[in-house]
């Protein structure tokens, strides 16, 4: 389904995209990243505290990584990272440490079932390691989008988002 090198290109995507997110974001007041804008998340902070803790949960899910705080609904990932330097910070070391993971994979790390328990389903769930790596991957371009979209409509400029013209640094 993957490969090893679509792991490494995607977390070295994550990172570029967050790096451009994150500094388009840091130019607006702390009001205008709180502003409601009809998102899921509603704001571009909370979609961007939301897809940390995802990140976290799946990352905790296929390494020892610790997982992110718990939450009751969904919806709560959205307030787990309310400080905005706080938030900053954790995303770059979080885009390192997925760097990292994605460099030690192995074949074997790709094949076979993840089981979990789901919060949210309340049940455990069973699926392909590398559908579910692809879905971390694929849940963070969503998200971004989103965050793209809402920091454009706010008069930020974001980088480029096309995975050709991705910068290596």
């Amino acid at each position: 389904m993957i490969t090893l090198d679509y792991a490494k290109t995607m977390a070295a995507y994550n990172r570029w995209q967050n790096k451009s997110l994150y500094g388009a974001a840091a130019g607006l007041s702390e009001e205008e990243r709180r502003r409601e804008r009809g998102a899921f998340f509603g704001s571009i902070h909370k979609t961007l505290s939301h897809l940390r803790w995802g990140d976290e949960v799946w990352l905790s899910r296929f390494s020892d990584f610790p997982p992110p705080p718990p939450i009751t609904s969904l919806r709560g990932s959205a307030d787990v990272y309310d400080d905005w330097d706080a938030l900053c910070a954790g995303r770059a070391a979080l885009d390192e440490t997925i760097i990292e993971w994605a460099e030690a994979l192995t074949p074997r790390d790709l094949a076979g079932d993840l089981t979990w328990h789901s919060s949210t389903m309340q049940r455990d769930i069973t699926r392909p390691r590398a559908l579910l790596i692809a879905h971390m991957f694929n849940h963070q371009t969503h998200h971004r989008g989103q965050v793209h979209a809402m920091l454009t409509a706010a008069g930020a400029k974001p980088d480029d988002t096309d995975l050709p013209f991705m910068t290596r640094d």
